[in-house]
C-alpha cells in the first residue's frame, strides 16, 4: 500500500522548512523511525524519522527546496493490503469522498490504529475510512464542500453571518504566523480558500485573496514611491553584488528582533565593574585538577549571579500577556544565552538554571554553545526562554544595547575584560574592569527595578563571596 508523508509542525507553530538533504533516495528500505531527512526551520536543523517501514517510491522534494507544513514530502510503499473495514451504512459515494479526506488526517491517528509501535514523527496515514466530515460551506443558500485539512484546531466556529451570506464552518486552519499577517491586513481566514492538498491556509493565500480585494494594496503601499537603483555590473565578471534568501535563522532572528523593538519599550542601563576578585576566582577553579574539565568561566559566573539576582527582583523574570491582560511571573529561570553560529543568532536556554550550581551552569553553557554551533539544537530549547544572557565581549566591545529576546522582561550583555588603572581601596590600581548593559521592557520593569538588578549582579562579580548571602 502507498503511504505519503506528509511535513508535520515540528512543534514550532511554523509554516514551512527548508530540506538540507535527504538522508534515503527511491528504491532504499527503511525502518520505522529512521531517520530519511534533515530539515532546517527558522530555529534548528531538524531530522525526520520514518513513519513508516517500507520502500521509498518517491521524493517529492529536493535539497534546498522549501516546503510548507502539510506538503507530501516523500512516499513509501509499505507492503501492506487496505485491509481495514468501512462502515457498514456507507454508501459507495460516501467512501469515495471519504477516502482522499483520510489521507490528510490528524497526526497521531495511525500511532491509534495501523501501527503498535511507537512513531517518533507523530504523523502518518489514518486508517482507511476512519476520514472526518469535510467541512461545507454554506454561501446565500448555496451548500458547497471545501476540502479537509490535516491540521485541527481545538474547537470549529460558530456560523458566521456576512450580510446575507451565512457561513457555518469549522475554524480556518492556518499557523499563527499566517492568522497574524491575514489580521495585520485586516482579513477574516473565513473568507479564504486554501488551495494546498493539505487545506491549511498559507500566506501564499492571504496574499492572493488580499491582491484580488485590494487589501494588500492598501496595507503594504508606502506613502511615496521608492526610486529605484539598480547595482553597477562590470564586464564579464558579472553582478557586484551577492544575494542570499533570507531563511531558516536570519529570518526568524529579523522578524523576532523587529517585533521586541516595536512591540516592548527598551530601556538599556549601563554599569561598569571591577570584576578582578571574579577572575582570581576563576583562576582558581580552573588550578584545581577537580574541576579543569568544566572550564568554568566569566560567563559561568554572570549566569550564577543573573539566577540569583532574578529571586530578588522577580520582575526581570516576567512576562507581557497581551493576549490575557495579564502579567506573568515567572518563578523559575529558563535562562537564554545568545550563541553565534554560522546560521545566526540563537538563543537556546538552560531549564530551571537557577537550581544549578556554578559547574554545573559552566557545563550546560559549554553543551548548548557546542550544539548550537552544530545546528543540532532542538526546536523545545529555544522555546520557553524567561530571561537570556549576550557575551559580546568574545568580540571584543565593551557595551552595546542588546534587545529583549521576545516574551522576556530583559537580557543583559557582559562587555570585555579589560586590564586598565582603577580605583581600589583609596588608590589606583591595575584592576580587571568590565561593563555590563541590561536592556529592560518598561511596561514590565521600572528604572529603579532595573538598576537595582543590575547592581545586585554587579556585586557579585566584584565581590563573588556575596553570593553565599543571598538565596
Amino acid at each position: 500500500m502507498s503511504q505519503d508523508f506528509r511535513l508535520p509542525d515540528l512543534g514550532e507553530g511554523l509554516p514551512e522548512a527548508e530540506l538540507v538533504q535527504w538522508m534515503v533516495a527511491v528504491g532504499d528500505t527503511v525502518t520505522l523511525n529512521q531517520t530519511i531527512a534533515e530539515v532546517e526551520t527558522a530555529k534548528a536543523v531538524v531530522e525526520l524519522p520514518s513513519p513508516h517501514a517500507g520502500t521509498v517510491t518517491a521524493l517529492h522534494a529536493q535539497a534546498g527546496d522549501v516546503v510548507a507544513v502539510g506538503s507530501v514530502l516523500i512516499s513509501f510503499d509499505t507492503g501492506q493490503t487496505d485491509a481495514a473495514p468501512r462502515p457498514a451504512a456507507a454508501a459507495p459515494a460516501q467512501t469515495a469522498a471519504a477516502a482522499p479526506a483520510a489521507e490528510a488526517s490528524e497526526p497521531g491517528d495511525q500511532a491509534r490504529g495501523e501501527q503498535a509501535q511507537p512513531n517518533l514523527v507523530g504523523y502518518g496515514a489514518a486508517p482507511r475510512g476512519a476520514a472526518r466530515p469535510q467541512r461545507r460551506a454554506r454561501v446565500a443558500g448555496t451548500v458547497a464542500a471545501a476540502s479537509d485539512t490535516a491540521v485541527l484546531e481545538a474547537a470549529p466556529h460558530d456560523a458566521i453571518q456576512l450580510g446575507d451570506v451565512e457561513r457555518p464552518v469549522e475554524r480556518p486552519r492556518s499557523t499563527p504566523p499566517v492568522r497574524k499577517f491575514a489580521k495585520q491586513l485586516g482579513i477574516d481566514l473565513a473568507l479564504v480558500e486554501a488551495t494546498g492538498a493539505s487545506g491549511v491556509i498559507t500566506r501564499a493565500d492571504v496574499e492572493a485573496y488580499a491582491a484580488r480585494t485590494g487589501a494588500m494594496a492598501a496595507a503594504l503601499a508606502p506613502a511615496e514611491p521608492a526610486e529605484e537603483f539598480e547595482m553597477p555590473r562590470t564586464g564579464a565578471a558579472g553582478d557586484r553584488t551577492t544575494r542570499t534568501p533570507i531563511r531558516g535563522v536570519r529570518r526568524l532572528t529579523a522578524e523576532a528582533m523587529v517585533r521586541s523593538a516595536f512591540t516592548a519599550p527598551h530601556v538599556t542601563t549601563f554599569l561598569t565593574v571591577d570584576v578582578t576578585a571574579t577572575n582570581e576566582l576563576i583562576a582558581s577553579l580552573k588550578a584545581d585538577r577537580g574541576l579543569q574539565e568544566h572550564r568554568i568561566g566569566i560567563m559561568a559566573v554572570a549566569a550564577k549571579a543573573v539566577c540569583l539576582a532574578l529571586g530578588r527582583h522577580p520582575g526581570l523574570n516576567s512576562k507581557w500577556d497581551d493576549d490575557a491582560g495579564e502579567i506573568v511571573e515567572h518563578h523559575y529561570v529558563n535562562l537564554g544565552i545568545a550563541a553565534a553560529t554560522g546560521r545566526g543568532l540563537v538563543v537556546p536556554n538552560i531549564r530551571d538554571a537557577q537550581e544549578l550550581t556554578l559547574v554545573e551552569l559552566a557545563d550546560a553553557i559549554r553543551a548548548l554553545a557546542e550544539t548550537a554551533r552544530s545546528g543540532k539544537t532542538p526546536p523545545a530549547d529555544m522555546m520557553g526562554g524567561t530571561f537570556s544572557i549576550t557575551n559580546v565581549g568574545v568580540f571584543g566591545v565593551d557595551a552595546g544595547t542588546p534587545i529583549i529576546n521576545p516574551g522576556e522582561a530583559g537580557i543583559l550583555a557582559l562587555g570585555a575584560v579589560r586590564r586598565q588603572p582603577w580605583e581600589h581601596r583609596g588608590e589606583i590600581a591595575l584592576r580587571d574592569v568590565m561593563t555590563l548593559a541590561l536592556s529592560f521592557d518598561h511596561r514590565l520593569v521600572d528604572g529603579e527595578q532595573g538598576s537595582r538588578f543590575l547592581v545586585d549582579v554587579a556585586d557579585i562579580l566584584r565581590e563573588p563571596g556575596r553570593a553565599m548571602l543571598l538565596r
